[in-house]
């Protein structure tokens, strides 16, 4: 009987082993789940300065050849027409390319009487023509153009509906440009209460603001003689006292030194492209230290 049980195991064991068809397969370790870095979003905030902002275009050429793209950007004045370029698509090199072609006849449309001597419909038509006849919603990044409402003083960042439309209002200095009217309220220059945009470039969502002002600053020690000097010195006192408040919100400054280009000119353009470069080379380390510090709010 023990014989038979033996025979018969035996003979199941072999059965068992023979009908195994698959070989064995070794259980590996699960990988690691690799969590994406956080990154900061990059905010570029141009101010306004007519003819300097030229400086914007070398500020944008440096920040791209150190591979820092900014993922929003907003702009005051001059500092909108190089912002809404650059939301379009255009990098650096393309927003130089096209300002060295610049005709000031493509912008300039005088009139007579409604509170400026400019419209400012060729310069609102000039802009939408260069991105595409799109709306804000269909830029390459998001942008946002500051006005000031006329009738109440209230800073209005335009992030939405006709780009053109927008700049024109944010570049509409009070007494060169008419006011533009926009849904039945009159707008006038932005950087009558923004001269750089830091706050407006915080509200699109961005961690780090890179802040590029190249306002005119008051030249203490000289005695300013007659009416439009002291009414310009007045002027520029108080946009600098209320430039600084803004701008103490933002994680870097950026000054290209733009001080001896008038507004005017136009023809100095290639200088303050340089200085835009030159001032972005010299903000470098405290931008990539801003970034490396950057910690995400949890």
């Amino acid at each position: 009987m023990n014989r038979r049980l033996f025979l018969l195991g035996a003979a199941l064991s072999l059965a068992a082993c023979t009908s195994t068809t698959q070989p064995p397969v070794a259980v590996q370790p699960a990988l690691p789940v690799v969590k994406p870095v956080a990154k900061p979003r990059i905010g570029l905030a141009l101010g306004g300065g007519a003819a300097k902002g030229f400086a914007h275009i070398g500020v944008i050429k440096a920040l791209e050849a150190q591979g820092i793209v900014p993922d929003v950007v907003t702009g005051t004045s001059a500092g909108s027409v190089v912002a809404a370029l650059y939301a379009s698509g255009m990098n650096g090199f393309a927003l130089q390319e096209r300002s060295f072609s610049l005709d000031q006849a493509e912008l300039r449309d005088l009139a007579f009487g409604g509170g400026g001597l400019v419209k400012g419909e060729k310069l609102q038509d000039f802009v939408n023509k260069l991105v595409g006849n799109r709306p804000f919603e269909k830029l390459n990044r998001p942008f946002a153009a500051v006005a000031t409402e006329l009738d109440t003083g209230r800073r209005v960042a335009f992030s939405r509906g006709n780009v053109g439309q927008a700049v024109r209002a944010s570049c509409s200095i009070p007494g060169v440009f008419q006011p533009v009217v926009i849904s039945g309220k009159r707008y006038v220059d932005g950087g009558v209460v923004s001269p750089v945009p830091v706050d407006a470039a915080r509200e699109l969502g961005a961690d780090i603001v890179i802040a590029v002002d190249i306002s005119a600053k008051a030249q203490y020690g000289r005695q300013a003689e007659g009416i439009p000097a002291i009414l310009n010195q007045t002027v520029i006192i108080m946009g600098q006292k209320l430039g600084e408040q803004e701008l103490s919100r933002a994680d870097v400054v950026v000054r290209p030194r733009v001080g001896q280009i008038g507004a005017a000119d136009f023809d100095l353009k290639h200088t303050a492209v340089l200085e835009g470069e030159r001032a972005l080379q010299a903000a470098l380390p405290q931008i990539r230290d801003k970034i490396a510090r950057w910690q995400p709010n949890r």
